[in-house]
């Protein structure tokens, strides 16, 4: 085996050369004849170039090659993780049962590590903004008030996001769902919404935030002439946005429908009174996908307030108890209110421009055809808020409710 401290003064010499102003390698010290380790520099706050570290490597795995796993753990225990197929072999027998009585001081999560929260050069891909990162479907009870001055605790979905700038390697994603829990316990509302949102972006240092609640709200409604009434459940969801510090106070809400076909309807009409042909129009279950900017001055836009809007521009929400005498009054209903896709758009649209609460809003309204293989779809936007060139290809589908 050849002396290593020789090869070391090997490499020096080939790195630095033999000037006088080179590091030298005195042998006075030397044991048993061996070259002295002691290496002397004019500068000795040079860093090390990255030749001489990969000679300095090269020369550690030789040496590794011929000792003991233990010799190398008595170096340095980190060592053997450098060694190509030593890596984990001064490992000690590891314990499998669970630790019960362990504790967590503030010494251990310290040394924990947080490769989130690590260095720029941990980054990976494009060194870029991230518009929104953050977590979905974390689910929780949330207290809500109602129009009538009763709370109701429902099952809420909760998207968090906040920006992440380019020169930052990520977020603990953990921290939105402890923030948010700091407020669960509060009555909600925006309010109470704006509140867990200065939180999270304290907590993760970011200048644009969202949250969005999503939840299924119950209302109970009258059936059209029997005089029983069920609950009808409304899928809505809130949302506080704020983007170079401008929040906005956005609600959606799904309306689900009946539509008749205007043509389908006079086709009809006039099989019976030009042939007395028995004949039905075409009618299918249809969703209003309805979102609206709110005014920040404007009073509480409850959500029965916006559910009787589109209650009034379409009648025909499909019903949840019904007799016969129901199911009959519902033909008469469809039959007074027949509308293409493009009616319930606009319909919709005159609605919300009554509304002094309301600014921006957008329409997206889907007939699930019974009478061809497709849909028919519709979309209208008014203001900045909601416009868009492109559409998420999946929108129209995400329209559907199964009963």
């Amino acid at each position: 085996m050849t002396d290593p401290r020789a090869d070391l003064q090997r490499i020096y010499k080939d790195i630095i050369g033999n000037s006088d102003e080179a590091p030298h390698l005195g042998v006075s010290n030397a044991p048993m004849g061996g070259t002295d380790m002691n290496i002397h520099s004019n500068d000795m706050s040079r860093e090390p170039t990255r030749q001489e570290a990969e000679a300095a490597l090269a020369l550690l795995r030789r040496w590794a090659v011929d000792v003991s796993p233990e010799e190398v753990a008595t170096l340095d225990p980190l060592v053997s993780r450098l060694i190509p197929g030593q890596e984990v072999s001064n490992y000690p027998a590891l314990a499998r049962a669970y630790p019960d009585a362990f504790e967590v001081d503030d010494a251990y999560k310290a040394s924990m590590p947080d490769l989130q929260n690590g260095p720029s050069s941990l980054i990976r891909g494009a060194q870029q903004q991230i518009q929104h990162v953050g977590i979905s479907n974390f689910r929780l009870p949330i207290r809500f008030h109602t129009r009538d001055n009763g709370d109701l605790t429902l099952e809420t979905s909760v998207t968090g996001t906040v920006s992440l700038e380019a020169e930052k390697k990520g977020i603990n994603m953990s921290r939105i769902m402890r923030t948010f829990y700091k407020h669960a316990e509060e009555t909600f509302s925006f309010e109470v919404i704006e509140h867990a949102l200065d939180a999270y972006k304290t907590d993760l240092d970011s200048f644009d935030a969202r949250i969005q609640m999503r939840f299924s709200f119950p209302m109970k409604v009258e059936s059209l002439r029997s005089g029983l009434s069920g609950y009808q459940y409304y899928d809505i969801a809130l949302e506080l946005v704020e983007s170079a510090g401008v929040r906005k106070k956005i609600v959606h809400l799904d309306y689900v429908y009946s539509s008749t076909c205007p043509c389908s309807l006079e086709l009809s009409e006039h099989a019976r009174q030009f042939r007395g042909q028995l004949a039905t129009p075409h009618s299918q279950r249809s969703v209003a996908r309805i979102s609206v900017l709110l005014e920040d001055s404007a009073n509480v836009l409850w959500f029965e307030d916006l559910i009787d809007r589109a209650r009034a521009a379409v009648p025909t929400e499909t019903q949840v108890m019904v007799k016969r005498e129901d199911e009959q009054a519902f033909a008469e209903l469809n039959a007074a209110n027949p509308i293409f896709v493009e009616d319930a758009a606009r319909l919709f649209t005159e609605q919300l421009q009554l509304d002094t609460r309301v600014s921006d809003f957008r329409v997206i309204a889907s007939h699930q055809e019974s009478l061809h293989s497709h849909d028919a779809v519709s979309v209208l936007t008014e203001g900045e808020t909601f416009a868009a060139e492109s559409l998420d290809p999946r929108l129209f589908a995400s329209l559907f409710h199964v009963g």
